[in-house]
């Protein structure tokens, strides 16, 4: 503001009134200033670590130090390697085979090298089960004996179902969540993810992945995949984050219209590990008559009946009543036979117009069995569990709705958000082991700087497809990754049990083990009759088998414990060059 020296005549009151307004802009600009920084404070949109993540890691890395010297592997705090164990997708293989292979790396005085520890799908149930304990890395040994003890009993879960279904997302992650939850990881865990941030650095610091399910089918890239923290939640490469405690309040244009209840999680569970919310995955229940080509009412018909078979299964696995239990075997039974008649003669009959009436009537037909099931249960509680499920879930599997959340981004104007997530006020998170089945791409690029990627790998499908999917989308996205020659795949049937792919200058070094392998299988044969009793969707798995994978995790990681060592050392040497550069 110009203050006009020339004018002689500018009196005393003059001055004052001028002074009076100065004030007030002055003040107006402050104040703007401050709702910037709160809004900023709010949404961080910034490629570097926000300032809670940055405090956690500088702590983190003073008991990395002395895990590395106790080993001999002498460092100072400036040359602290990152390493990152980035865990894969596989529902409750990938859950109780990552527990394993972190018992092995605590027994053998490993754990507390590890920096950060990031999961998709299966591997994030592990790691919500495991962070419940403050302490766990240290207490590995309980966190093992919990898999095997008593599940939650399903009035519990019911209970939990009663209260969510007030929410105003509710849906079917919450139905997926809970039952995961009570019956895989035997616990129902209320408390939210935010509440870790105040934690000392006792444990590696956990990245929670997930998907936009919009973005994921018509979106760019950079707004697939998402990640979450105790401290923030958002896109990985579009750099936007919301504190983890408002992840589902409703923003507009940056600003916090109304803050709504952190997410607590079992529903965070659903969220991360609903692979059902995806329509791929039911290619998988197709029956061999259905011979005429899948189009989206078939595709419902199918959804509707792999939801309702897991759902079953899972349910299951909360009850101890053998009678409640023949019951759901009934159930499942009905299902199975209504899906498995032969119909092909009849469907090559019609036209498209007649088969989609006919797919429509059976996918009612599904559900009616079900209400008709329940109807015929003797009075008590399991009727009552089951009376509230089929009220609730019926009409969630007709509405098909997964991972529904406010959408922290709506309307927020800035160039780099897409369309797919700049003009919706909701988004849609779910697993991310459908674009990727290992936690790659939060640990890629500058932000977190990593120098070394261990990998256990549980992923069904072709093996080495999370790394040349990694590698690929390291390339989209333009971030450094280690060379992968294709040649590898022709190991893909019988892999050995652990691989090198060594970084250069800027590429993390990966050390990828698969977990069924040439040390624990005879022949690829063996390896696929292995990935099929441990099937993804077959839960829940027995006490035997649980066991079976915490032997085979643990062996794999015992077995290859001096190559993990001579890459630790390495990393090392890299952070030094990185120091000195």
């Amino acid at each position: 503001m110009q203050t006009h020296r020339g004018n002689t005549g500018f009196s005393g009151l003059g001055f004052c009134f001028w002074l009076m307004i100065s004030r007030v802009a002055l003040q107006a600009v402050d104040n703007m200033e401050g709702n910037m920084t709160a809004s900023e404070e709010t949404i961080h949109h910034s490629s570097s670590l926000c300032a809670g993540e940055q405090q956690y890691i500088d702590r983190r890395k003073e008991i990395v130090l002395q895990a590395l010297n106790n080993l001999q592997i002498n460092c100072n705090e400036d040359l602290v390697p990152h390493i990152a164990l980035a865990a894969s997708g596989g529902g409750q293989r990938a859950a109780v085979s990552l527990i394993g292979f972190l018992y092995q790396l605590e027994k053998e005085a490993m754990l507390d090298t590890l920096l950060y520890i990031g999961g998709v799908s299966g591997s994030t149930w592990s790691m919500a089960f495991l962070y419940n304990d403050p302490q766990w890395s240290s207490n590995m040994d309980e966190a093992v004996s919990k898999l095997s003890g008593p599940g939650v009993e399903l009035e519990h879960a019911v209970a939990w179902l009663a209260e969510q279904s007030k929410e105003e997302h509710f849906s079917l992650t919450d139905i997926w969540g809970v039952l995961t939850s009570a019956g895989i990881m035997k616990q129902l865990d209320k408390r939210h993810l935010s509440e870790e941030a105040s934690r000392n650095a006792t444990n590696p610091y956990p990245i929670y992945c997930a998907l936009e399910k919009y973005c994921f089918s018509h979106g760019p890239l950079q707004g697939k995949w998402f990640e979450v923290s105790p401290h923030e939640a958002g896109f990985t490469e579009l750099n936007f984050f919301v504190e983890t405690s408002l992840l589902g309040s409703k923003f507009h244009n940056r600003e916090l219209i109304e803050k709504k209840p952190e997410m607590d999680m079992i529903r965070l569970q659903g969220v991360l590990g609903c692979a059902l919310a995806h329509e791929e995955v039911i290619r998988d229940v197709i029956p061999p008559w259905l011979n005429v080509p899948i189009d989206d009412v078939s595709m419902e018909y199918l959804r509707v009946y792999n939801v309702l078979r897991n759902l079953i299964t899972l349910t299951s696995s909360t009850i101890q009543d053998p009678t409640a239990l023949s019951e759901l075997e009934k159930l499942q039974k009905i299902l199975h036979d209504e899906v498995h008649h032969n119909e092909s003669v009849l469907l090559e009959s019609l036209d498209p117009e007649e088969r989609k009436n006919l797919f429509q009537q059976r996918s009612l037909g599904l559900m009616r069995a079900v209400e008709i099931w329940g109807q015929s249960l003797e009075d008590g509680a399991f009727k009552t569990s089951v009376s509230f499920l089929t009220k609730q879930v019926l009409p969630l599997i007709l509405k098909w709705e997964w991972g529904t959340t406010s959408n922290f981004l709506y309307q927020f104007q800035n160039d780099s958000v897409p369309d797919c997530l700049q003009t919706k006020e909701e988004f849609h998170l779910i697993d991310a082991g459908l674009l990727i089945n290992m936690a790659y791409p939060s640990f890629l690029g500058e932000k977190r700087d990593i120098d070394l990627i261990i990998a256990p790998e549980s992923s069904a499908g072709t093996m080495f497809e999370t790394l040349i999917l990694a590698r690929n989308y390291a390339a989209e996205v333009n971030k450094p990754f280690p060379q992968i020659d294709d040649k590898i795949l022709e190991e893909s049937n019988w892999p050995k049990d652990c691989y090198v792919f060594e970084g250069k200058e800027k590429e993390p070094t990966i050390i990828y083990m698969p977990l069924f392998n040439q040390q624990n299988c005879k022949d690829a044969e063996e390896v696929r009759e292995r990935m099929k009793e441990f099937a993804t969707f077959r839960l829940p798995f027995s006490e035997e088998k649980i066991n079976f994978l915490l032997e085979t995790a643990k062996t794999n990681m015992k077995n290859n414990k001096e190559i993990v060592l001579r890459e630790m050392r390495k990393a090392v040497l890299r952070r030094m060059r990185k120091m000195s550069g």
